[in-house]
């Protein structure tokens, strides 16, 4: 798993290094039952504090996408193809999404522009190609 993260930026690590694991499993390059490295490990390989590392893996285990175990580690329990989303995962991200589209708009994009991003993006990830629709679960 290569990845990348922006030392300078202006995005937390640990944040940087949750949402390129969810965008690799999103694009399918991180399944269910894969392993990720140790906090060591990733840490080592990629010049970063351990605990960076752990903060990242928690908020993944908290977000259902991870299970963390002392003789597992981090694996991955939920992929793309996992099935309809567990509740208020849509409220959660709707709220996300509002904020960086209203950023996008407060930034100059045109809605055309935004939207030829977002088609883009989108485009990258299987489970959301147009023969295999996003499905919404309401409870």
């Amino acid at each position: 798993m290569i990845l990348t993260l922006n030392v300078d930026g202006e995005t937390p690590l640990y944040q940087q290094l949750r949402d390129r694991i969810v965008e690799a499993i999103a694009e399918g390059r991180l399944r269910t039952g894969d392993s990720l490295p140790t906090t060591r490990q990733l840490a080592a390989d990629l010049g970063i504090n351990m605990h960076t590392v752990n903060k990242a893996y928690d908020l993944l285990r908290q977000e259902g996408l991870v299970r963390l175990g002392r003789r597992t580690g981090a694996v991955v329990i939920r992929d793309a193809d996992g099935g309809p989303p567990a509740a208020g995962v849509t409220e959660d991200w709707e709220a996300r999404t509002r904020t960086l589209l209203a950023e996008a708009a407060a930034k100059g994009l045109s809605q055309e522009q935004i939207r030829q991003r977002v088609q883009a993006i989108l485009e990258r990830f299987p489970a959301a190609s147009p023969d295999r629709p996003i499905t919404e679960s309401r409870s």
